[in-house]
């Protein structure tokens, strides 16, 4: 379904502010989270030939999820901080809990794949259901089910060490 100009302004206008939240709550970083908000309509203007936009909420919500986790990844690969936050990860010393939390996530998804990432934050924090997460990753709730079991096996072989 090719949408018109007016129709993507329309949803900007009616879902920029959830997809800015979204940006927000992984870059936590306001300047970044804006530039990422933007950069989410850009690429849905610029892909909206091959989108489907049945559910243009969940649409939005997962492209703004991936570009945010793609710059996280993109700065993390290249050294770069993106964020406040990484920048802190990579310089801190300090027994900070928080601190300590993203280090063990970095290791917990470091073994699998991206998708995986993607579909843990929009069961796990986003409370999404499977069928919900299936959807939107365009997997089976069986291969959903089974990505975030090896997640959780992973974890619990973290604990045990």
């Amino acid at each position: 379904m090719k949408l018109e100009y007016q129709e993507i302004t329309s949803l900007y206008e009616r879902y920029g502010t959830m997809v800015l939240r979204r940006c927000r709550q992984l870059l936590r970083e306001e300047s970044l989270a804006e530039d990422a908000a933007q950069n989410v309509f850009v690429l849905f203007l610029r892909h909206r030939d091959r989108l489907t936009v049945e559910y243009p909420s969940s649409l939005l919500n997962r492209m703004a999820t991936n570009h945010c986790l793609n710059l996280i990844r993109d700065a993390r690969q290249e050294n770069l901080a993106a964020s406040a936050w990484v920048r802190e990860v990579a310089q801190s010393q300090d027994p900070n809990p928080a601190l300590e939390a993203r280090s063990l996530l970095k290791k917990l998804f470091g073994g699998h794949e991206e998708s995986t990432r993607t579909m843990a934050v929009l069961h796990l924090l986003d409370g999404m259901t499977l069928e919900e997460v299936a959807n939107e990753v365009g997997m089976s709730v069986s291969g959903v089910r089974k990505r975030l079991r090896g997640l959780r096996q992973s974890l619990l072989e973290m604990e045990a060490k």
